[in-house]
């Protein structure tokens, strides 16, 4: 039975002393979606993911900039397996405590494996296993095109997704946001201690920004329509199940929208494909 240690990666990682936009530009240049934390002498103490940053930056609201702010402030314990575990048993643990990475230990942390790893397994060992409707999440989070950048990043986490699906008032598909865009955004702003609110069509206000997503930092001022990426990439509901992994791998996303009769009508992510690995039959 294949274990963790064959598909484990090199951890990549960030000092805990380093600031927010340290780890978010690392995060963006490497395309990682998690970084690990390592104190003063070098030793892995932690880990800070996309998801943790997002939730920082729609809560935070000093007047701080992102340079000031650092990673310790943000990063969690890092849940560890030995690295004889088998696949499966991490493909159930993450799907058990909702995660999308463990660290692999011997006597120390000596790697990470993440659900892109797991995925590359599955292109790897399960071709023709399923198919993109057997295991797909049939209901997709979205919002609207005029929905604030602050109500966005809400509904990310309180649906607990990485992604949202962005419509016109006519409910046409029309993008989609990730917390990558929302990093790209409060890198931008962030830096300035005021914010310019164009929302009302007769008079631009200035105010002195308080947060970064909130709505006394520029939470309320931009919107979805601004920085939403346009199209998606998706697959078809009848697809082998790993097209759809292949399509998350070559263009280094999280999830892609599942067609059925040409509308979308779910969305197949990493999270899906982690969930199928944990309940194959040995």
């Amino acid at each position: 039975m294949t274990n963790v240690k064959q598909i484990m990666k090199k951890p990549i990682t960030i000092d805990n002393s380093d600031s927010i936009l340290k780890a978010m530009t690392r995060m963006i240049d490497l395309k990682k979606s998690r970084l690990l934390t390592t104190n003063k002498s070098g030793d892995i103490v932690g880990i800070i993911t996309e998801k943790d940053i997002g939730f920082f930056l729609l809560s935070n609201d000093s007047e701080k900039n992102l340079t000031e702010i650092p990673v310790s402030s943000t990063a969690k314990s890092l849940i560890e397996v030995n690295e004889s575990t088998p696949i499966k048993d991490v493909a159930h643990i993450m799907t058990s405590k909702n995660i999308g990475s463990v660290g692999v230990s011997s006597s120390d942390t000596v790697g990470i494996v993440t659900k892109t790893d797991l995925v590359r397994h599955y292109i790897q060992n399960y071709v023709g296993h399923n198919r993109v409707g057997d295991v797909m999440t049939v209901t997709y989070s979205s919002m609207y095109m005029d929905d604030s950048l602050y109500n966005i990043v809400s509904k990310m986490i309180e649906d607990k997704v990485s992604r949202l699906i962005i419509k016109d008032n006519q409910d046409t598909v029309k993008g989609i946001i990730t917390f990558r865009d929302l990093f790209r955004v409060s890198m931008t702003l962030g830096k300035d201690n005021d914010v310019l609110d164009n929302t009302d069509p007769v008079i631009s206000v200035v105010f002195p920004r308080k947060g970064f997503l909130t709505q006394s930092g520029f939470g309320g001022t931009i919107f979805a329509k601004d920085f939403m990426t346009p199209n998606i990439t998706t697959v078809d509901y009848n697809d082998d199940l790993v097209t759809a992994c292949t399509e998350m791998i070559d263009n280094t996303i999280n999830g892609v929208g599942v067609l059925i009769n040409n509308r979308l009508s779910g969305i197949v992510s990493k999270t899906d494909v982690v969930r199928a690995l944990s309940e194959l039959k040995d």
